[in-house]
C-alpha cells in the first residue's frame, strides 16, 4: 500500500533511559528504514503523552524504497485508513475512495475536468500552457476539479478529506503534468518531450494543495511518451496482455486515443488526440452523457425510420454511443454511402423533431457532422493499422481486441464493427473492459508489486510517434470509409451490405 498504519505501544521512558521520543517510537515499528518528517516530529512529544504512550503511526512509501513517517495519532485509529484512486481524464475525472484496511471501495464518484471551460481539445490546452498565465489557469482549474471530487468522496463517506493519506493518480501525460503543476507545453512541439515520464512519489505539501492530509503520499503512474500516459499503462496492467502468449490489441478511445499491441514478449504503442468526435462531439447536437441525452438509436434498414429510447423530458442531444448507432444504421439503410456522403438530394437529416427537443429546434445530422466523424474514425483506424503493420500482424491473428474506457463500455459492438471502429473478429474476441485507468490506479494504491510492474512496463514499451509517421498518413486516407476501403477486412459487414442490396458482387 502507499501508506500503512500501525497501532503501537511505545515503551515509557524510565530513569537512566534517555532514548529520544522519535527513536523510541521508531524502535517499536517493524521497519528499520523509516525517514522522519518535521511536521510529524513537531507534534510527536505531545501525542505520545496524550495517548498515554499508545499511538497510531502512519507511514508512507517513498521513492527508492523504504518508508516515511507521516503522522502520529493518540490511541488506535487503524480502523480509519483511507486512500483514493484517481483517473484524471481530459474531459471527465473519476475517483474511488478505498478503505486501505480491507482494500474495498467505499464510494466512487465523477465530475467534469473544468479545463474544458478553456478548451475541449487537449492540443489547444497544451498550446495555451506555453504562456505562464495560461498554464497557471489550467493547473488551477484542474486542481479545483480534483479537490471538488475529493471533497465529494469524503462527504459521501462521512469522513474528513484530511483523513485521506494516500492517492494514486492515473492520467495521460499532459494531465499528469497539470496535476503536478509542471509545464506540458513541449508535448505538442517537436520532438514532443515531457518534463518527466516517471514522476514516482510525492507529498501533498510539496505545493500540490490537494484536499487530503498535508503529508499524504501521492503516486503518479508513469508515462511512456508525449501522448502515452499512465492511463494507458493502467490499461495494460488491468488487461494483462503483457502476461499472455497470444497477441492482443488494447485501445482506449476518448478525447485522446491510446493503442497498445503485444504480448508477454513485446509491446508496441501509439497515441494521439482523437478529438471529441467519438464522445458525441461529432455533431452540433452531440454531447456527453447527461440528463436529456439519447444513448441508443435504431434505424430500420428497409424503411430508414429512426427510433430511439426517449430520455426523461425534452431531448438535448446524442451521446457517442447513439452517434455510432445512428451512422451504422444510416449506412445499412443506404441513407449514407461508404464514403459518408448522403445519398439522393439531401445534405442533412432530421433526427429529432423540434417539438421533442429542449431548444425547440430540430436535432439534425449534417454532412459536415459525418465528415468530422469519419476523419476521427480514419485516424483511429490508421493508428491501429500502423502499429499492426510495424510488426506484421493481421487483424485475424489477434487473440483479443480489448476496449478500455466509457467508449467501449457503452458501444454497440455490431455498430462499431459496421463503421470500422472495431475489427471484424468473432464477437467473443471483442471485449469491453470499462474504466481501466481507475482500476489500474486502485491496484497501484494497494500494492507495491503493481507499482513496480507499472514502472517496468514503462521501460518495456516501444513507442511509435504517429506525428512523424508517413505510413500513418497514407493509411489515414484509406481509413476514411465505412468500414474501410478494403472490404475483405470486414467480411460480415460486406455480407450485410450485399444482402441489403447496397453492394454489388
Amino acid at each position: 500500500m502507499l501508506t500503512r498504519k500501525f497501532s503501537l505501544e511505545v515503551p515509557r521512558p524510565r530513569p537512566g533511559d534517555n532514548l529520544a521520543d522519535t527513536e523510541r517510537c521508531l524502535a517499536a515499528l517493524p521497519f528499520k528504514d523509516v525517514e522522519t518528517t518535521l511536521s510529524a516530529l513537531r507534534h510527536l512529544p505531545e501525542t505520545l503523552r496524550r495517548g498515554n504512550w499508545r499511538v497510531t503511526v502512519t507511514l508512507g512509501a517513498r521513492t527508492g524504497g523504504g518508508w516515511r513517517l507521516l503522522a502520529v495519532e493518540p490511541g488506535d485509529t487503524t480502523a480509519s485508513h483511507w486512500g483514493v484512486a484517481l483517473d484524471g481524464g481530459t474531459t471527465t475525472l473519476a475517483a474511488s475512495l478505498v478503505d486501505l484496511k480491507t482494500g474495498e471501495v467505499k464510494v466512487t464518484s465523477s465530475g467534469l475536468n473544468r479545463q474544458i471551460e478553456v478548451a475541449e481539445d487537449l492540443l489547444t490546452r497544451l498550446q495555451l500552457s506555453g504562456e505562464p498565465e495560461g498554464r497557471e489557469r489550467l493547473i488551477r482549474l484542474f486542481r479545483e476539479s480534483v479537490n471538488w471530487l475529493l471533497q465529494e468522496l469524503a462527504f459521501q463517506a462521512a469522513i474528513s478529506s484530511q483523513e485521506i493519506t494516500a492517492l494514486a493518480f492515473s492520467g495521460n501525460t499532459a494531465m499528469t503534468h497539470f496535476f503536478l503543476g509542471l509545464d506540458p507545453s513541449r508535448l505538442c512541439q517537436e520532438p514532443y518531450l515531457p518534463v518527466v515520464n516517471r514522476p514516482g512519489y510525492h507529498r501533498n505539501n510539496e505545493g500540490l494543495h490537494l484536499a487530503l492530509h498535508p503529508e499524504a503520499v501521492i503516486y503518479c503512474l508513469p508515462s511512456v511518451g508525449s501522448y502515452l500516459g499512465g492511463d494507458a499503462l493502467a490499461g495494460i496492467l488491468v488487461s494483462g496482455i503483457h502476461r499472455q502468449e497470444a497477441v492482443s490489441l488494447l485501445v482506449d478511445i476518448g478525447t485522446n486515443a491510446e493503442i497498445v499491441l503485444g504480448n508477454r514478449e513485446w509491446l508496441i504503442a501509439a497515441a494521439g488526440a482523437a478529438g471529441p468526435a467519438l464522445e458525441g462531439g461529432v455533431m452540433a447536437a452531440g454531447m456527453r452523457a447527461a440528463p436529456g441525452v439519447i444513448e441508443r438509436i435504431r434505424v430500420d434498414p428497409i424503411t430508414g425510420a429512426i427510433d430511439y429510447h426517449p430520455p426523461k423530458g425534452k431531448v438535448k442531444g446524442l451521446c457517442g454511443s447513439a452517434v455510432v448507432d445512428l451512422l451504422a444504421g444510416l449506412l445499412l439503410a443506404g441513407i449514407i454511402d461508404r464514403a459518408g456522403r448522403f445519398t439522393g438530394e439531401r445534405d442533412y437529416l432530421e433526427i429529432v423533431p423540434a417539438s421533442a427537443t429542449a431548444t425547440g429546434e430540430p436535432l439534425i445530422l449534417s454532412q459536415q457532422d459525418v465528415k468530422n466523424f469519419i476523419r476521427t474514425k480514419g485516424a483511429v483506424t490508421a493508428a491501429v493499422e500502423t502499429l499492426m503493420g510495424a510488426v506484421g500482424i493481421r487483424p485475424q491473428e489477434l487473440e483479443y481486441f480489448l476496449v478500455a474506457g466509457a467508449f467501449g463500455e457503452h458501444m454497440d459492438v455490431e455498430a462499431a464493427v459496421t463503421l470500422g471502429l472495431y475489427p471484424d473478429l468473432p464477437r467473443e474476441r471483442l471485449l469491453a473492459l470499462g474504466n481501466t485507468s481507475l482500476a489500474g490506479a486502485r491496484l497501484a494504491l494497494l500494492a507495491q508489486e503493481a507499482r513496480q510492474e507499472l514502472e517496468d512496463l514503462s521501460q518495456r514499451i516501444t513507442y511509435v510517434e504517429l506525428n512523424a509517421s508517413k505510413e500513418f498518413m497514407d493509411r489515414f486516407t484509406g481509413g476514411q470509409f465505412f468500414p474501410h476501403t478494403d472490404l475483405s477486412l470486414y467480411p460480415t459487414v460486406r455480407q450485410r451490405l450485399l444482402t441489403l442490396g447496397l453492394l454489388k458482387e
